[in-house]
């Protein structure tokens, strides 16, 4: 986040509230906050069902805090085995028939 957007923020009470209305909206997993390069960094990590949900969860912090965003797509241990055995399933389909 920029160091003055956030310090101006936080001085009126609006890095508390949109902090906290992010947090109560996407309901994190974990959420972590640490200075990284000199700014208040913070990562959340959530389930987002559908890519169409980043602007409204990007933007509270471009806005109020001058932030960066960036998203980073990942996967639990259940998500792996679905992928793996759909990617299995693609494998076997796309594989040369014998003798041709």
């Amino acid at each position: 986040m920029d160091v003055n957007a956030s310090n101006s923020a936080l001085k009126s009470g609006e890095f508390s509230r949109v902090m906290q209305e992010t947090l109560e909206r996407i309901k994190p997993e974990a959420a972590y906050f640490y200075p990284e390069n000199g700014r208040r960094t913070a990562l959340l990590f959530f389930d987002m069902k559908d890519q169409s949900d980043m602007p409204s969860v990007a933007e509270p912090f471009f806005m109020g805090f001058g932030a960066s965003v960036e998203f980073f797509p990942v996967m639990n241990v259940d998500d792996l085995k679905t992928g793996l055995d759909k990617a299995s399933t693609a494998r076997e389909k796309s594989r040369p028939l014998a003798g041709v």
